[in-house]
């Protein structure tokens, strides 16, 4: 059984692997409704506003971090698959989430950025929420180059 490092960040499909989580952000963030849609979308679009490349350099970042996390995951998953690893990790949702979101708590603490400190310290009383709505997704994302 290959770990995820192994198929998601080889050199081959790396690239293609980045492309598809920025279109998962961004559908994740499009997906938003309500009063807590407009401020993720508010934050997303005061991020991206104070550099075009953030989104794609926060994934050539950490990507690689939140692969490390995804692997426990992957790794139960497969040693007993059933459904989609989407499922599997909406399942487990609050330990999948948590992990995650211990990568993006890590790095906000090391950014002299205050524009993005100040807006994942907006979105992050519902971060947990919007990562586990996205597990889906992830998951699918995930399987679709570990499978």
């Amino acid at each position: 059984m290959a770990s995820l490092q192994t198929t998601l960040l080889d050199e081959n499909t790396a690239p293609a692997v980045r492309a598809d989580v920025r279109a998962l952000i961004d559908a994740e963030v499009s997906d938003k409704k309500g009063a807590s849609g407009l401020a993720v979308k508010g934050g997303y679009g005061a991020v991206k506003k104070v550099s075009p490349s953030v989104v794609d350099d926060a994934v050539a970042k950490l990507w690689p971090s939140f692969v490390e996390k995804l692997d426990p995951f992957w790794q139960r998953y497969e040693a007993a698959p059933t459904g989609t690893f989407g499922e599997f990790l909406a399942a487990n949702g609050d330990e999948a989430s948590d992990a995650l979101l211990s990568v993006t708590d890590e790095r906000i603490d090391e950014t002299s950025k205050s524009t993005i400190k100040k807006a994942y310290s907006s979105l992050r009383p519902s971060a947990k929420k919007n990562v586990t709505e996205a597990l889906p997704r992830v998951g699918a994302l995930v399987q679709k180059y570990a499978a």
